[in-house]
């Protein structure tokens, strides 16, 4: 396991961002951080799910792969897409939710930046940009459904790669992956200063137990999981 120092030189220059739409930040750097550790090229088969810019996405594609990214948000839908033609890289951008969009396929890589903060309320935003962070009073609403969906979603020694809080319990994620029989680690950590979000429900995070009084740092893991 690491300890990682974020830097941008794994990700697409000049990317697009339309209103409302996540923007590459210190968690997208730390996965695609691990992202270059990974062995593709022009066989290799890979899924981002929830791709937001298309950051990442264009990261595996500059490296020859195949790759399919999907996202429930029509304005980052259109931001991935106005990024692979700004960049001249092959990329197939869907709409919709991940599973039933990638229904019947399999990859060799998936990857995944999904929503994690935890949120006073299990009603999921359904539009606006609160969508790429909230994920219900434990942050784990969209984590659980990946770490159930990932089976079927990788070939045989396929990998998944994850980044979420801290908070979400790195623990949890590594035993539903390892229940649904793949060999699960955390690979890499990383330290960065609360944002906006989490400072504007630290009152709320205390009384859950999820954070405490003075607390300014929210740790980032990277999950890797390979499909036995």
């Amino acid at each position: 396991m690491s300890s990682t120092a974020l830097t941008w030189d794994k990700l697409p220059a000049g990317l697009i961002s339309l209103p409302g739409v996540y923007h590459p930040q210190a968690d997208t750097r730390l996965l695609a951080e691990a992202l270059a550790h990974e062995a593709m090229g022009p066989r290799t088969d890979v899924l981002e799910i929830g791709t937001g810019t298309g950051a990442l996405a264009l990261h595996a594609a500059d490296r020859g792969a195949r790759v399919t990214a999907v996202d429930v948000s029509w304005p980052a839908v259109t931001t991935a897409r106005l990024n692979a033609l700004r960049h001249r890289l092959p990329l197939r951008v869907v709409h919709g939710d991940f599973a039933a969009r990638t229904s019947g396929r399999r990859f060799d890589l998936v990857i995944a930046n999904p929503p994690y903060v935890p949120s006073p309320g299990n009603r999921l935003p359904s539009r606006g940009p609160a969508r790429a962070w909230d994920a219900g009073v434990d942050g784990r609403s969209v984590i659980d459904r990946i770490c159930a969906s990932a089976p079927a979603l990788l070939r045989p020694g396929g990998v998944l790669l994850m980044v979420h809080s801290g908070m979400c319990g790195a623990e949890e994620t590594l035993d539903r992956l390892t229940g649904a029989e793949m060999a699960a680690a955390v690979t890499a950590r990383a330290s960065v200063p609360w944002g906006p979000v989490l400072r504007s429900r630290r009152a709320w995070l205390e009384r859950q137990g999820l954070a405490a009084g003075a607390e300014e740092w929210e740790e980032l893991v990277v999950i890797r999981a390979r499909h036995l």
